[in-house]
């Protein structure tokens, strides 16, 4: 009996497939991973040029970092007295060991950027707006899981990189007022990162944040199924396979072949023993998190690193509820969201500076170099900075916010003016509380000021 007319087959394939349309629809419908596929798709939504294919390849990372991240917990103990041994026989014993690290590696790095820019193409496109509203949330939530992934994974090879980028990361958490105490004790276990904070990021880059992130990952692509592409054109549509199945496969194999190739060229950093009694200079945390370090300059430690942060994320979020805009749906379009594309290019650009600024322009002390200047030499710690007379600057704040506010409303009454007046205050307190980061860095930069709000309480 042929393999084809055998029991165990048509178990597995349940639908011939004789090349017919018919044959197609039914092959989707029945497969798991197809079906998240719509049977039949209009033309447009399948162009490079529109996707760019990144939530395919972001959801490819994702499946390559679980895949590589099993093999890797067969050689890795996470206990503080081997974990650094473990990641040296990786390279040096265990056979492929430095590429399988290197692959992990590169490919946690490559998932945060992919998400991002993906992000970002589904803002530019109007993707998020009704009826995805609520997926344009689960994305977010997906992209405040992905750096958790990668800042969870960073502490595990225990070295003087891994452990002091991760003291940065948590202290800027812990600094919180009233719960910075028990924030410590909830992330590190204790009141420094030690055996204990090793195995809670050890659980929660393994387990806890892959399991949460895949459950809103399955709610993101069942909602994608049934909210359709945002994408769409007047005319006949196409069969999804194998128009566009084809090319997330051929996506796919060239993004793997790429990161092959980079895992095969070049290696995971590794420095030596995590040493709690030398602190490198500048200590610097995870690259995406290199801009809330570099916040730290211009706010207290609990605004750069906690409020702020849940400000961007409550921002992002709310997007899709506050823009009441309905054109631009499906379409790279400009003139129709000037303000929305403004506004949100500007964001993405200021956190993509404010990363390259920490990452090359912070130096010992984490004192400002440009290029042209020697690090070796070393600059005052103390420089001089001056701040606001407080009642000068609760008069600013309260002046910058108020004019903000009012404005914008009387000066463009027919963009902002058919806004119920919540959504209005919430989108420009979220577009000045941007606003004010830039304007606080050239303070800084040009004028030497250090807080222009300085209370016991807060400093902004």
């Amino acid at each position: 009996m042929p393999l084809r007319q055998s029991n165990l087959w048509r178990s597995i394939f349940r639908h011939p497939y004789d090349g017919s349309r018919r044959a197609r629809y039914l092959q989707t419908a029945a497969n798991v991973f197809l079906h998240l596929h719509p049977v039949r798709i209009s033309p447009a939504a399948i162009r490079f040029t529109y996707t760019w294919g990144l939530g395919g390849l972001s959801f490819l990372l994702f499946i390559l970092l679980t895949v590589s991240g099993v093999f890797l917990m067969f050689y890795y103990v996470p206990d503080s007295r081997r974990a650094y041994d473990d990641i040296k026989d990786l390279g040096f014993v265990v056979p492929f060991g430095q590429f399988l690290r290197n692959l992990h590696r590169w490919a946690g790095h490559a998932m945060v950027i992919t998400v991002w820019l993906h992000m970002l193409r589904v803002f530019l496109t109007g993707a998020y707006k009704k009826p995805r509203e609520f997926n344009w949330v689960l994305g977010v939530s997906s992209l405040v899981l992905t750096l958790l992934l990668s800042f969870s994974g960073y502490l595990l090879p225990w070295d003087q990189i891994a452990f002091w980028a991760i003291t940065v990361g948590t202290n800027m958490a812990t600094a919180t007022p009233v719960l910075g105490n028990s924030l410590q004790v909830l992330i590190l276990g204790g009141p420094r990162v030690g055996q204990n904070a090793l195995l809670r990021f050890y659980v929660l880059h393994c387990l806890a944040l892959p399991l949460i992130l895949a459950i809103i990952l399955g709610v993101h692509f069942w909602r994608v199924r049934k909210d359709g592409f945002s994408a769409s054109s007047p005319g006949e549509k196409i069969d999804v396979w194998p128009h566009l199945v084809s090319r997330e496969f051929l996506a796919a194999l060239n993004a793997l072949l790429a990161l092959v190739v980079w895992s095969m060229l070049v290696n995971a950093p590794l420095e030596r023993l995590a040493d709690p009694t030398s602190t490198p200079n500048p200590a610097k945390a995870p690259w995406y998190f290199s801009g809330l370090q570099e916040m730290l300059v211009y706010f207290d430690p609990w605004i750069a690193g906690v409020l702020l942060p849940l400000l961007i994320i409550f921002g992002l979020m709310a997007i899709p509820y506050l823009d009441a805009n309905p054109h631009g749906v499906g379409l790279y379009s400009f003139a129709t969201r000037r303000w929305a594309v403004s506004g949100f290019v500007f964001g993405f650009l200021l956190w993509v500076l404010l990363i390259v600024i920490g990452q090359f322009f912070r130096g010992p002390g984490w004192m400002w170099y440009w290029p042209w200047e020697s690090r070796a030499v070393a600059k005052p710690l103390t420089a001089k900075t001056w701040n606001f007379p407080l009642p000068v600057g609760a008069a600013f704040v309260g002046a910058y916010y108020s004019l903000g506010l009012y404005l914008p409303r009387r000066l463009r009454p027919e963009v902002f003016g058919a806004l119920p007046r919540g959504k209005y205050c919430a989108l420009w307190f979220l577009t000045l509380t941007m606003l004010a980061l830039p304007i606080k860095m050239l303070l800084r930069l040009f004028f030497r000021v250090h807080y222009v709000l300085a209370t016991p309480w807060f400093r902004v």
